[in-house]
């Protein structure tokens, strides 16, 4: 078990250290930098000093020695854009908005992905069976950005129920939460549908029925256990990608969150905090997925985790 942690947390480390490697060079290759569009504003020596006090002035391979040093010490750096937050505050600050629509996300998607799963497959080729995969094909269909603008329309412009484009109450968070929750939905359903199908056509679950054991008890003690791992296998990098924030539905509704963040970056050309956020977003996405295999020998103890493949 210990070797296989060890090994595990150098390879997260690797696959960190390959990420930014990547966007870092990727962020580099695109022409200009982040004073390019001020450069007919402001004297050539001042744009000369902003570029050396950001490194900026230096060479590539100089540039990325630098920020990896910054970065085993934790310091994502300076903000180009904003002369008083660093990138460590900016992620601070939006980590506590991300975090809170990530979490109602992912419960309103598992809560309602698996309900709808089991009720799809215990009345397969049924209308309820039906009616729960088209929605789940309309929630794979329309993206959450597309998503996030009609429910703006139903629930806060014709039918003024819930405010927008300002933050404060739990009622800011119910129409990006729903925008965030609606494809993970469905696909949850799709697959909960497909595995407890599958699961309740097995030999064991047939004798348990003829020996009399009430269906209830079937799918809760038996059936939703062993079907839910495929589940498993998705929630995470969902619950990476909802928890860090979805960049465009929490620009669309003005969340103060890490997506915020990063596209004000994009915009800006502000290395620090494009590479600053994807860490971050890396870093949990790592990390959630170490923990979901984890997870695996807890709901299902045949499932033993061990140095060997396969």
């Amino acid at each position: 078990m210990s070797h296989y942690l060890v090994k595990r947390v150098l390879m997260m480390l690797l696959t960190l250290w390959i990420i930014v490697t990547l966007t870092f060079s990727l962020m580099h290759a695109i022409p200009g930098d982040p004073f390019a569009s001020e450069s007919d504003q402001l004297p050539e020596q001042i744009l000369a000093n902003l570029r050396a006090k950001y490194n900026l002035d230096e060479p590539l391979p100089v540039q990325y020695v630098l920020y990896l040093k910054n970065l085993v010490m934790l310091d994502l750096g300076p903000s180009i854009k904003s002369d008083t937050r660093g990138v460590n505050d900016m992620i601070a600050d939006g980590f506590s908005a991300s975090a809170t629509l990530g979490a109602q996300a992912i419960v309103i998607a598992i809560f309602f992905g698996i309900t709808f799963g089991i009720i799809a497959a215990l009345n397969r080729n049924k209308w309820l069976d039906y009616a729960a995969m088209a929605m789940a094909v309309l929630g794979i269909a329309i993206p959450s950005f597309i998503m996030a603008p009609l429910l703006i329309n139903f629930f806060a412009i014709k039918f003024p129920i819930f405010p927008v484009a300002t933050w404060g109450t739990w009622m800011h968070t119910v129409l990006p939460s729903l925008a965030l929750a609606f494809g993970p939905l469905a696909i949850i359903t799709r697959y909960m549908r497909a595995s407890m199908i599958e699961v309740m056509n097995q030999n064991y679950i047939r004798t348990a029925e003829a020996k009399g054991v009430p269906t209830f008890a079937l799918v809760v003690k038996h059936g939703i256990r062993n079907a839910i791992l495929p589940v498993v296998t998705f929630l995470g990098p969902l619950i990476a990608s909802l928890i860090t924030g979805t960049f465009v539905v929490e620009k669309i509704f003005a969340v103060p969150g890490i997506g915020k963040y990063f596209v004000d970056g994009i915009f800006n050309r502000d290395y620090p905090v494009i590479l600053g956020t994807t860490i971050f977003y890396s870093s949990i996405l790592i990390v959630t997925i170490f923990l979901i295999d984890l997870a695996y020998t807890l709901i299902d103890p045949r499932i033993k985790l061990t140095n060997k493949e396969g």
